[in-house]
């Protein structure tokens, strides 16, 4: 797979960001790998490039602990925590980037804030394009990447810039990291040679990959393992004639393993070791916040080979993604969510 950039809209974003001297970077809500290591590595670039500027990543709402440690995490603005200040950032801002996103609902009330601004705005990301992306006055959409980072990484290049070794190593890192995660440690979509040209080139920068997978993958509590163990054993359920696994947790459930933000990351990916299973399926329950009716049912799809999910949470649970890994949602209870699910996916899931 080769990804060809427009030299032209290149160029433009170089120049908006030449001329920027007050810029917000953007990721979506529920931040993972991609999101943290493509909005990371952007600010890491654009402070080295300019004394003059000043950047400030901000996100919709928590991101996992064991993200804490990639380089400048400690400076990420939390939106739900800090609204008013974020929605300055944002009314000063000359230059809005949007990194691994593709639609200004998947950053939640930040998205509207976003909307209103007249600032120029680049948006960077690996999804299927929606159709609600006319804000963008710069837009590197390349579906067929498996991450954010390489396209974040791809323009980077492209501008080129002459950074201090530090500076590399930090962007670097970032990148890897996101590249990485949403590969699920070079696991899935990631066969083309030319990815591997690109973790090379960021090993030469100074990466230390094997640190940053322990970092990554081996910094869990004694609760989450406990608590993906129960939902393994207590809370799958297979459909062995529909190659289906399904896996829910409610919100009593995880309080009862003091569940973290991320804690269940990963766990719609572990049914798909079973043989024979092809398709799997995480629903996490969310309580209602005060002033609205009803919990929030966040789910997660997963599938192998020719099975693409994107279209079953798309037309069924509002939502969307790549092929094999989507998501979606449903406002009410998690016996809701199943009976939804229960009547619609065999017309969605390939049987053979």
């Amino acid at each position: 797979m080769s990804i060809n950039l427009n030299k032209e809209l290149v160029s433009r974003a170089a120049e908006f960001m030449q001329n920027a001297r007050r810029v917000v970077i953007l990721t979506h809500m529920a931040p993972d790998g991609d999101a943290m290591g493509s909005a990371l590595a952007m600010y890491h670039w654009l402070i080295a490039n300019s004394q003059e500027l000043t950047a400030n990543v901000v996100v919709p709402n928590a991101f996992p602990a064991f993200y804490n440690w990639m380089p400048a995490a400690d400076k990420i603005r939390i939106y739900e925590n800090e609204a008013e200040a974020c929605n300055v950032l944002l009314t000063e801002a000359d230059l809005v980037i949007c990194t691994d996103f593709n639609d200004a609902k998947r950053i939640g009330p930040v998205g509207e804030k976003m909307l209103q601004t007249t600032c120029k705005k680049i948006l960077l990301d690996h999804h299927p394009l929606c159709d609600h992306v006319e804000w963008a006055d710069i837009l590197f959409s390349y579906p067929e990447s498996p991450a954010a980072c390489e396209i974040v990484y791809r323009v980077l290049k492209e501008i080129g810039q002459q950074l201090t070794a530090n500076s590399q190593q930090q962007i670097a890192t970032c990148l890897y990291t996101g590249l990485m995660t949403d590969t699920g440690n070079f696991s899935f979509n990631s066969t083309y040679p030319e990815l591997y040209e690109i973790i090379a080139d960021l090993v030469r920068a100074g990466v230390e990959k094997d640190k940053i997978y322990n970092l990554v993958f081996n910094q869990y509590s004694a609760d989450r393992v406990r608590l993906m163990g129960y939902a393994l054993y207590r809370k799958m359920r297979i459909y062995p004639e529909h190659h289906v696994a399904v896996i829910t947790l409610s919100a009593d459930e995880l309080d009862r393993y003091h569940y973290q933000v991320g804690d269940t990351e990963g766990l719609v990916n572990m049914p798909l070791q079973i043989a024979d299973v092809y398709y799997s399926v995480f629903m996490r329950e969310e309580r209602a916040k005060p002033g609205t009716p009803h919990s929030r049912i966040r789910i997660s799809f997963r599938s192998q080979g020719d099975r693409p999910v994107n279209v079953f949470a798309h037309e069924v649970f509002r939502g969307g993604g790549h092929p094999n890994a989507s998501g979606g949602e449903l406002f009410g209870s998690i016996e809701q969510a199943l009976r939804r699910f229960h009547s619609t996916y065999r017309k969605y899931l390939k049987t053979e």
